[in-house]
């Protein structure tokens, strides 16, 4: 999906170096420095414009969160929900996911958060869907051993290739849902594409799936 140029965007993401970490690489292996308060640590790769990484800070006070978008327009978008709520336990990282390990030490994450990612629906694209195995060798090497991936998509085609995916990678699969605003799942908290496409009548799917 194409975002509005935000030309602006970058000075005031610099201005704003209470949320935005700006050199993430001085990071590396010490995280919890970033945070006022110790705790686990769980990440959102493509974070967007930012409804669920800050209901997730809200709704979770005794997690620090980070939350990372590659295009500058869209997560500076996450300020306008930051104004109306202080969340000294979340911070936000402006970079690439393909270079996580240049960010984050092993053991350094807790929990990664995969959500409406870009299906990537051609072949000759595979390796560039965020549960291809480059990526999941990425995730392993920056969490704990026992470390968790939770998944969530509207696109059926994406969700039966990761579930292929994490399978042939190892993971072990803990919970799977077809439908989830049909299940029993709670605390459910929904991103903006996720409101979108549910309201179209759009099947909503989730997994969580552990690192042995």
């Amino acid at each position: 999906m194409r975002f509005r140029n935000k030309p602006w965007a970058r000075e005031k993401i610099e201005q704003h170096p209470e949320y935005f970490i700006l050199e993430p690489e001085k990071y590396k292996g010490k995280w919890q420095e970033a945070f006022s308060v110790k705790q686990p640590l769980h990440i959102e790769i493509g974070t967007g414009k930012g409804r669920f990484i800050t209901g997730m800070a809200k709704a979770n006070p005794e997690i620090n969160y980070i939350g990372i978008e590659l295009a500058e327009s869209v997560i500076v978008s996450v300020l306008d929900h930051l104004v109306e709520t202080e969340l000294p336990n979340l911070r936000l990282l402006n970079v690439n996911a393909t270079d996580l390990k240049d960010f984050f030490d092993k053991n350094d994450v807790d929990r990664i958060y995969l959500n409406f990612s870009d299906p990537w629906p051609k072949v000759r694209h595979e390796k560039r869907r965020l549960t291809y195995k480059s990526f999941l060798k990425n995730y392993e090497d920056i969490l704990p051993d026992g470390g968790e991936i939770h998944f969530k998509t509207d696109n059926q085609g994406l969700f039966e290739y990761s579930l292929m995916s994490f399978s042939e990678y190892g993971l072990l699969l803990k919970y799977v849902s077809l439908d989830l605003h049909n299940s029993e799942f709670e605390g459910n908290i929904m991103t903006e594409y996720e409101e979108k496409f549910s309201s179209k009548g759009n099947r909503i799917y989730r997994c969580e799936v552990k690192y042995r």
